[in-house]
């Protein structure tokens, strides 16, 4: 009976091991089942959390050595290769450091702008090894072997960026003319000239518009040094676009026209799958004040953005369908009834003018004055001082208080006379200084107009206290050059002259100014000019419009901030934001890609954000962002996703 009991015993423990094991096995499976869930919906979280930050991204790229993981780690900052030519330096005078002055310039740039750089020498390219390279920096480099030339051409062609100053290539290793058939292949350009050293300087003007002068005004003017006699070169290729221009319209003979087109000093353009960026003058050739240095080095950060493929976004210079704008102004002196003639134009051409008056000449003209003002602004000319030397090299202004009283005097008179607002002020002799703003802006201006040629070819802003002027420049010759100092009294010899002043402006991007005067240009012999160059200013899809218009829209424009950055191969973020105190509207970003894409879509990072308008040119890879009811304050971030295209 013991012997049975304890068999019993032993299958009962039997089965309650077997019982004990099937649930702790239940138990196990429901943990090993419950931690797969819990990892897969970690994974997904993961997933989304991804795409929301770097919009579209596949399964595949979700995996911790991805590219774009590492890019958010790691950085994404292009590898770039700085060429120290041993070559071009034995070419130099012995015991010469221009060439280790310039590298020493480039390091400082890019260094300044947090880019990591190797330098390279000769046989680095000569052995192939520069393919490891995102950009290749060339400073000053003359003289290339048979084997870099070779090297460098399949560089580009597959793919690589080359950021190069002077004739590159154009010597041989053993210091020989090679000539310019690398120039002229890689980059499209043709070879017209060394620019004189006659002056310690030369102005290089910019052009607006482009990815490469990106937040630099139009037509800003940098002042290049000559010692090293800086190269100006003609674009041959449609591949190639020209940046700048030596020529200055004002000291030099010849075509506006062509004198701009022979005279480019920076370029940039594609070769194969590659990119280029070429400066005729090497970048510590750059003089001036603490501003010139400021937007050269934008400049530069610009122009190594686009060759590493970084987005770029500004905001356009006009509004949409505007590739430049025109104010017509004219002022009232002598023979003021010739106005009428003008009026008759304005009126056929459906457009506006802003006239410049002095307070004497609207209270003998006062029913030509209101007239005037249903045709566009009126503007005040003023007698701020004198000119102290007949040579005029010494100006001599009236006193602040003087000043105030002048402006403001002017103004009201202006106003009653015409029963209008007047904001603007053109000084005798086109000269103000800091007493003037001062007073301009204490007594009401919004906008000052100088007869200086050399500063941008667009507004300037110009803040006083918690007020805020722009400065419009002279940008063209007026009649009284064309007319009465050139002589040309032929309408046709008028409005060709003219017109190179307009296409000249065009090629900027920037605001030409129509000055003229009723004893000159309103006369009934010469007054059919206005009328054709308004209409070629049409065709032209330049804006024509009133200074009063160009304040308001810069008043606006000035106020926009904007930061982009690319988040992944397929995601870019814009920020626009508006600090100022006006809604803005009508304003169109153009952010350039940097990329080709297809599929691109447009969303918000909040939900309540108004949607924006925009187009996308697959030519040009940039999409235009069109801008409305951005309030005071207010700041909007958006989404750009795309697809990347292998074409």
């Amino acid at each position: 009976m013991a012997i049975k009991k304890s068999e019993n015993n032993k299958e009962e423990q039997k089965t309650k091991r077997r019982v004990k094991a099937r649930k702790g096995g239940a138990g196990q499976l429901f943990i090993i089942i419950f931690g797969l869930l819990f990892v897969a919906g970690a994974l997904l979280i993961y997933f989304y959390i991804l795409r929301g930050v770097y919009g579209r991204i596949g399964v595949n790229e979700v995996l911790p050595d991805s590219k774009i993981i590492r890019g958010a780690f790691y950085g994404g900052n292009a590898k770039i290769g700085i060429l120290y030519s041993q070559y071009t330096e034995n070419m130099l005078e012995p015991g010469s450091t221009w060439l280790n002055d310039n590298i020493t310039t480039w390091k400082n740039f890019l260094g300044n702008s947090k880019h990591n750089y190797d330098i390279i020498a000769d046989s680095t390219i000569e052995l192939g090894l520069h393919f490891r390279y995102d950009l290749l920096v060339m400073p000053g480099c003359r003289s290339l072997s048979d084997k870099e030339v070779v090297q460098l051409k399949k560089y580009i062609d597959q793919g690589g960026s080359v950021f190069a100053t002077s004739g590159t290539g154009t010597y041989s290793d053993d210091g020989k003319w090679r000539g310019w058939e690398f120039f002229s292949e890689v980059y499209g350009l043709r070879f017209t000239k060394e620019v004189s050293n006659d002056d310690m300087t030369k102005i290089h003007t910019l052009r607006g518009g482009l990815p490469i002068t990106a937040n630099i005004p139009t037509g800003y003017p940098l002042k290049v040094a000559t010692w090293d006699r800086p190269m100006a070169v003609e674009v041959k290729d449609p591949r190639t676009i020209q940046v700048s221009f030596w020529y200055n319209y004002k000291l030099e003979e010849g075509l506006v026209r062509e004198g701009i087109k022979k005279s480019a000093g920076i370029v940039y353009g594609t070769y194969g799958k590659g990119r280029f960026v070429w400066m005729g003058f090497e970048i510590n050739s750059i003089m001036g004040v603490q501003e010139d240095y400021i937007f050269f080095d934008r400049l530069f950060n610009n122009g190594v953005n686009w060759l590493t493929y970084k987005p770029v976004a500004f905001v356009k210079d006009w509004p949409a369908g505007f590739d430049a704008a025109a104010v017509i102004a004219p002022s009232i002196g002598d023979n003021a009834g010739y106005l009428n003639n003008l009026f008759s134009v304005l009126r056929s051409e459906n457009v506006g003018a802003t006239f410049f008056v002095s307070p004497e000449k609207a209270k003998i003209n006062s029913a030509l004055i209101k007239t005037a003002a249903g045709f566009g602004d009126i503007a005040a000319l003023v007698d701020i001082g004198y000119l102290a030397s007949i040579n005029d090299t010494i100006n001599t202004l009236d006193e602040y208080k003087l000043q105030f009283d002048k402006l403001s005097n002017a103004k009201k008179e202006l106003e009653s006379i015409s029963n209008s607002k007047v904001i603007g002020c053109l000084p005798y002799y086109g000269l103000f200084d800091q007493n003037t703003l001062k007073a301009l802006a204490e007594a009401g201006y919004k906008y000052v107009v100088t007869d200086s040629l050399t500063d941008r070819s667009v507004p300037r802003p110009i803040i006083r206290g918690d007020k805020r002027l722009i400065s419009i420049t002279k940008t063209a010759r007026d009649d009284y050059e064309v007319i009465r100092d050139f002589g040309l009294t032929l309408p046709e010899f008028q409005l060709y002259t003219y017109q190179e002043d307009v296409d000249r402006l065009l090629f900027e991007g920037g605001l030409y100014i129509f000055k003229m005067h009723t004893e000159y240009q309103c006369k009934p012999e010469n007054i059919g000019v206005v009328k054709e160059l308004i209409r070629d200013m049409k065709r032209k899809k330049i804006w024509i419009t009133t200074a009063s218009e160009i304040e308001k829209w810069y008043a606006r424009k000035n106020y926009v901030e904007l930061r982009v950055e690319r988040r992944s191969d397929r995601r870019t973020v814009v920020t626009i934001s508006n600090p100022g105190i006006e809604i803005i509207n009508e304003m169109i970003v153009d952010i350039n890609l940097n990329d080709k894409a297809t599929n691109v879509s447009l969303s918000t990072e909040l939900i309540g954000t108004k949607a924006a308008k925009y187009e996308y040119n697959s030519e040009t890879n940039i999409i235009y962002l069109f801008l409305d009811e951005l309030k005071p304050g207010e700041s909007r971030t958006y989404y750009i996703d795309y697809d990347r295209s292998n074409v």
